[in-house]
């Protein structure tokens, strides 16, 4: 197990900037993940961790295989200067995002195309979300907040360990998907039918707008449907995240 004490290291520098800067994260290809939970998801993909980073005094699961890991002890100046929250575990994973192949990508058949969606709680609640509705793949277009943002990565609570998740062209994926005979279908008022009678197939692509101004208007003329959910309360609209739940359960049923 190595050591350091120092908040001047160079790799302290780097792990602080993974953090705080989306730039570094960018640059890098690499990211932090925070508390035993995340770091325990990371552990099931090790080939992804660089290096894990617990505090001193820290005792780490028994259960958990850390052989073939490098392990860095830290001062708890250097832990508090990582951490994002408030009580912090004390436990970190130093890990690099993964690259996927175009090939990959070509076989995907239920997609999540997401524009232009700024605050990072709902892009970690929506990755979490197409995980666990089985959705192949989940594309971050322009304007959306870091899938690497330590609020993002907490809020999919692991699910960026399960699920690829890409930045793109949106408007370059709908031509590919429709190319492809996958049908891309928008959130938005206009030309829209309930989302419950959309029929089943076993491959589609959903896209979902920005929280206040919807769906970018070039994208919205590419979709082959749009739906909507109706309100029956008083409540103007939905979260985006729970929108986007409600639909891609209606669409993989």
């Amino acid at each position: 197990m190595k050591r350091i004490e120092s908040t001047q290291n160079a790799l302290v520098k780097h792990w602080k900037k993974l953090v705080t800067t989306r730039k570094e994260r960018e640059k890098t290809g690499e990211f932090i993940v925070e508390g035993f939970h995340l770091v325990e998801e990371a552990l099931k993909n090790k080939d992804q961790i660089v290096q894990m980073i617990v505090r001193e005094g820290v005792e780490l699961p028994l259960l958990w295989a850390t052989d073939d890991v490098m392990i860095v002890e830290v001062t708890e100046t250097i832990a508090k200067e990582l951490a994002e929250t408030e009580t912090s575990q004390g436990v970190f994973a130093h890990c690099k995002q993964v690259e996927v192949d175009s090939e990959a990508k070509g076989n995907w058949k239920k997609v999540l195309l997401v524009d232009a969606v700024q605050d990072p709680g709902n892009i970690g609640t929506m990755i979490r979300t197409a995980d666990a509705a089985g959705i192949d793949g989940v594309v971050l277009g322009k304007g959306c907040a870091d899938a690497y943002n330590p609020k993002t990565l907490r809020s999919a609570q692991g699910s960026h360990f399960h699920i690829p998740v890409i930045r793109g062209e949106l408007a370059e994926w709908m031509e590919d998907l429709q190319a492809r005979g996958v049908k891309v279908y928008g959130t938005a008022l206009q030309d829209a039918i309930e989302y419950t009678n959309v029929e089943h197939s076993e491959s589609f692509a959903l896209i979902v707008g920005n929280e206040g101004s919807g769906i970018h208007p070039q994208l919205l003329d590419k979709t082959d449907q749009n739906v909507i959910i109706p309100i029956f309360g008083r409540a103007e609209s939905l979260n985006v995240a729970v929108a986007t739940g409600i639909l891609l359960y209606q669409f993989v049923k």
